[in-house]
């Protein structure tokens, strides 16, 4: 079975990813576009391993190193999350391929890279980790708090210029303050359950029973209201999309706080940039890793302003969860290709 590594998982965790798959029988093309030492992965693994060089990012480009000279794939596998829409799919699953795409397998959360009805109409499975950065998510969280809370960002730029500042007025400590979860799933939980040993009020707002001791709020309205910090762990869906706008942040409590380390569909990026830009809006600070367009198609109405913490989606890169995330995700498209499907999580829409 064939499988292509969009993108590799970075450094020492490449030969772990390349050895697992390697032990399911798997044969395996790695994309060098994404690895640092592409001498080095070659040098390594040469005889072992096919190569390729492209930008998987690039629909044309993908498409045409999936179908090169009619051999295909079995499996795909993305880390970051690159885009696999119906264009993909349609080429990837051309009955005249020698091999056609079966699976698709996500390192990470979240499937919103894929076009899931594209993938149910042509018979192609997708997979990914759930829970494999939910700690890792829940610590950076914790540091986009802390970071606002404390004003980190201001005192660093103002030590770096030789100046030296004191507050303004006495930050809060953590205890003072009501942390809102929207979404408890393994990382809301795990969030929850740091925040509460820091002395925080804890409260959540979940879609589905999690049969956590987690205080549920009535509803979003009533969560933004009511919470000095605001954290998002949702899926994007047809039903979150957009889901914090205008209305929802007007109606937030004074000097409250927004972290995003979902997806940045969830949250309307122009409506956060507003009401950060209006002194008389009651939302203060907002700490996003998560946006719209990533990637080489960065861009977003965020930039230049100093109560926005912007970081490029790296709250799950931590080197534990990442090695469990590469390695999961070998075992899952292994398992489905061998027709075992049990206990993979797979997603259909």
């Amino acid at each position: 079975m064939r499988v292509l590594l969009l993108d590799a998982a970075p450094g020492e965790l490449l030969d772990r990813e390349l050895q697992r798959l390697l032990g399911h029988g798997l044969a395996v093309t790695l994309n060098l576009r994404r690895v640092t030492d592409r001498a080095e992965a070659r040098a390594t693994w040469d005889g072992r391993v096919d190569f390729a060089d492209f930008d998987a990012f690039d629909e044309p480009t993908l498409i045409a190193e999936t179908v090169r000279d009619g051999v295909g794939y079995h499996a795909v596998k993305s880390r970051g999350g690159v885009p696999l829409r119906a264009a993909f799919l349609t080429a990837a699953t051309d009955p005249t391929l020698a091999n056609r795409l079966r699976v698709v397998g996500r390192a990470g959360a979240g499937t919103d890279h894929v076009e899931l009805a594209a993938a149910v109409r042509h018979g192609v499975v997708v997979t990914h980790t759930p829970g494999s950065n939910a700690n890792a998510v829940a610590e950076f969280a914790l540091a986009q708090l802390l970071a606002l809370t404390r004003n980190l960002p201001a005192h660093n730029e103002a030590a770096h210029r030789s100046r030296w500042t004191t507050p303004a007025a006495p930050a809060v400590e953590l205890s003072e303050l009501t942390l809102g979860v929207v979404g408890l799933g393994r990382s809301g939980l795990a969030l929850a359950e740091r925040a509460a040993a820091l002395g925080m009020a804890v409260q959540g707002l979940s879609r589905r029973p999690t049969g956590s001791s987690v205080p549920r709020a009535e509803s979003l309205d009533a969560l933004l209201a009511t919470s000095d910090v605001v954290s998002l762990h949702l899926p994007l869906t047809p039903q979150t999309r957009a889901m914090i706008g205008r209305e929802e942040l007007a109606v937030m409590r004074p000097g409250s706080i927004l972290l995003n380390t979902a997806r940045g569909g969830i949250v309307d990026e122009q409506a956060l940039a507003d009401a950060l830009r209006d002194p008389a809006h009651p939302l203060l600070a907002a700490a996003v890793d998560t946006f719209e367009h990533e990637h080489a198609a960065f861009a977003s109405p965020l930039f230049g302003l100093p109560n926005a913490l912007l970081t490029p989606h790296v709250a799950g890169m931590t080197r534990g969860a990442m090695a469990t995330a590469a390695i999961r995700c070998a075992d899952h498209i292994a398992s489905l290709l061998d027709g075992r499907p049990d206990g993979v999580p797979v997603v259909t829409g």
